[in-house]
């Protein structure tokens, strides 16, 4: 799982998920994700509440992920778009929470499909990107390998989504009760 950061990234936006992720194991005991930071550069970034976060990798050198989460967050470099539009070919979900779908439709994957965001956010995204379909009020919407979230809790039920698909439901309800 590929975590992309940039500069005052919104914390829960991808510690929310990475909980849920970190916490999904196999039936034989092994954790089925091995969740990673990916920034623009390799220094720490600095990202909301004044938490630092030392990136794993960068969009130059980052495995090729089987899941990439997209936060809210200021910083929308070029380097980090591309990279996004690259990986997502290879990925089984490509997915942004709150205003992270602001990142994931610069990157035109998003163009003519379903999407959501942040309800704040609304006005700006469907006139920053009219060809995407935008789904006022939906907790998370899906469509093929790209899923996008509304506000910062919906992030983690979207996760929780994400780990049905390999685990099933059963598996999920357990991730809740346990985060309960």
């Amino acid at each position: 799982v590929a975590l992309v950061i940039g500069a005052d990234a919104e914390v829960l936006d991808f510690t929310g998920p990475l909980e849920v992720f970190a916490a999904a194991w196999t039936p034989e005991g092994k954790p089925l994700f091995k969740p990673y930071f990916v920034a623009g550069e390799s220094e720490p970034v600095l990202v909301g509440g004044n938490m630092r976060v030392v990136p794993d990798y960068t969009c130059a050198n980052a495995p090729a992920p089987k899941v990439i989460v997209i936060p809210a967050m200021s910083e929308h470099n070029p380097e980090m778009v591309d990279w996004i539009r690259r990986a997502a070919a290879g990925t089984d979900v490509t997915m942004s929470v709150c205003n992270g779908a602001f990142v994931l439709a610069r990157t035109g994957l998003l163009d003519g499909r379903p999407a959501t965001a942040h309800h704040g956010g609304y006005f700006r995204f469907a006139g920053a990107f009219p060809e995407v379909q935008l789904q006022r009020g939906a907790r998370y919407v899906e469509t093929g390998n790209l899923a996008s979230s509304g506000g910062i809790s919906s992030g983690i039920d979207l996760a929780l989504r994400v780990v049905a698909r390999y685990l099933g439901e059963a598996e999920a309800h357990a991730i809740v009760d346990a985060m309960e």
